[in-house]
């Protein structure tokens, strides 16, 4: 080795990856130990590295070609003594002016004037924040600020850092021009046991930190309303039956989408008659419910429900009013096990196409039935309808968009009467209306 150039000697220092090895290296000879140092591209700090600042300016003075830090203290405790702090941070951004890639993890003594001196790190390309306390990163984020206007970073990951929310990162501002990888992640531990109602819209959930786990906790629920949300499984309606049994409001609003089932991946609304068989079992108390399935073609099995897994929740809970749109599996067998329901108060169905006069005749048989709407069905006629009413001693008849009912069956249907020939919905042009208030 005496021989050999310090240039040589280097390359192969360079292939060394083991941290081990290159610190028997470097206890060889004084020259070795130089050469080793002037070639450590990559350091990992600790919890077993006390006193933490003495070790930090130790390292920066060795090891001052450094390109990539990993400082991690997971697993760390009081009796391993002071972790990095702000001026650690500090001194190792004065030092390595190299510094192109840092992961901070598990770090607590660490806050916003801290991360504010890798504004220094010119060539930093690379942020790992994961697992910064709350109490530590208190809100200014002018760190943020810095490094998005002044620096170079490609890659910044944020994982469950308990106050940098998607709202700070907006200060990120010109940052965002110039970065390549981003990946945020958010544990969000709620305490919500005392929630009566929630609803959420157009949102996306991840399994084991989102939905599900809300829903495994919100014991006192008794109204939910979950719209179009990306991600939606049956494993979430599953915990939702399991904890909250006290749920009597339910409205869910579908649209279909590639989901992975026994079958393959397949185009349908994500929950299944699993969802319905579980809100059965464990939901006794469900009293209003909204089902809609929108945007699913009649021609392809587009929803996931089945026929038999709608009657199955009609039958087992003591629904009271009751809202079916897009529903283009339900039939005139259907409506026999709407028509049997004790407690059924008000109904709405909206473009059910496979109800047809015989089906709606079955409705005159449904004991409590007060309220009924229909929009946009075209399998039934005056018949079907005129059966109904004829039977019924009807609060209010809604009837929009169904083009085989005429004004004339829904006159003096009902106390409140409320006829348009085309959904209103669709604006057409050619409306013909008739609304009606009779004592």
């Amino acid at each position: 080795m005496e021989g050999l150039p310090d240039a040589l000697i280097g390359e192969i220092v360079k292939r060394i990856d083991s941290t081990s090895d290159l610190s028997s290296l470097s206890l060889v000879s004084k020259r070795l130990y130089k050469i080793e140092a002037e070639h450590r591209h990559s350091i990992r700090i600790g919890r077993n590295l006390p006193p933490a600042t003495d070790a930090i300016i130790s390292l920066c003075s060795r090891f001052h070609n450094l390109l990539k830090v990993d400082i991690n203290y997971s697993g760390w405790t009081q009796g391993h003594g002071n972790q990095l702090d702000n001026h650690g941070l500090h001194i190792l951004s004065s030092y390595c002016l190299s510094l192109s890639d840092i992961t901070l993890s598990f770090c607590s003594y660490i806050d916003d004037i801290g991360l504010g001196y890798l504004a220094f790190c010119k060539k930093l390309m690379t942020l790992r924040l994961k697992l910064c306390k709350k109490n530590n990163i208190n809100g200014t984020f002018e760190w943020l600020k810095y490094l998005g206007s002044d620096g170079a970073l490609e890659e910044l990951v944020v994982k469950n850092c308990e106050q940098i929310s998607q709202f700070s990162l907006l200060l990120f501002g010109p940052g965002w021009m110039k970065l390549q990888k981003f990946v945020f992640e958010y544990c969000y531990e709620f305490c919500c046991e005392s929630l009566k109602e929630l609803s959420l819209r157009r949102i996306v959930t991840v399994e084991e930190i989102g939905l599900r786990s809300l829903l495994g906790k919100c014991k006192s629920l008794e109204k939910l309303c979950l719209h179009f949300i990306l991600g939606l499984t049956d494993s979430d309606m599953i915990t939702l039956a399991q904890n909250c049994s006290n749920l009597r409001s339910i409205s869910l609003q579908l649209e279909p989408l590639f989901c992975e089932g026994p079958e393959g991946r397949v185009f349908r609304t994500p929950l299944t008659d699993e969802s319905l068989k579980a809100l059965a079992l464990g939901c006794r108390m469900l009293q209003v419910v909204e089902l809609t399935m929108f945007a699913c073609e009649p021609a392809y099995p587009e929803i996931g429900f089945s026929q038999e897994g709608l009657v199955i929740l009609f039958q087992s809970c003591p629904i009271r009013d009751l809202v079916l749109c897009g529903a283009n599996i339900f039939d005139d067998e259907g409506m026999k096990a709407l028509s049997s329901a004790q407690f059924l108060q008000t109904l709405e169905l909206m473009d059910c196409i496979h109800i047809t006069d015989a089906g709606m005749r079955l409705l005159a048989d449904s004991p409590s039935l007060v309220n009924l709407t229909l929009r946009q069905c075209n399998g039934f006629s005056d018949v079907g309808v005129g059966a109904v009413v004829c039977a019924r001693k009807l609060d209010s008849l809604v009837v929009e968009g169904c083009g085989r009912v005429s004004r004339k069956a829904v006159l003096g249907a009902a106390k409140s009467v409320r006829y348009e020939r085309d959904y209103p919905g669709y604006g057409h042009l050619r409306r013909s209306s008739l609304s009606i208030l009779q004592d």
